[in-house]
């Protein structure tokens, strides 16, 4: 993961190999890493591997990033902010048909 600035604007570049641990994850996202067993516990974001030791693929720090936008602009619930990133996926594979 190599963090980037330019010109006031602050990413990540990610490799979609690159897994994150749970504690990563959270720091990536400026939560507590109880919140993101709590997106994990509604479908929001899925862990890589079924093990004790949770690891997170890349685009897991973005959909988390994107659920959190939801709950707090739009005041939705876990579920709801699920069911969007789901559906704006959908709409995406659609899209690049």
């Amino acid at each position: 993961m190599a963090e980037r600035t330019l010109a006031g604007l602050r990413g990540i570049v990610l490799d979609e190999q690159v897994t994150f641990t749970l504690g990563e994850l959270s720091h990536a996202c400026g939560v507590r890493t109880e919140l993101v067993v709590e997106m994990v516990d509604h479908g929001v974001i899925e862990p890589a591997t079924s093990t004790d030791e949770w690891q997170f693929y890349g685009d897991s720090i973005v959909r988390a990033q994107r659920a959190l936008r939801l709950v707090q602009d739009l005041e939705l619930n876990w579920p709801g902010a699920a069911l969007v990133l789901d559906l704006l996926d959908e709409l995406d594979r659609l899209q690049k048909r």
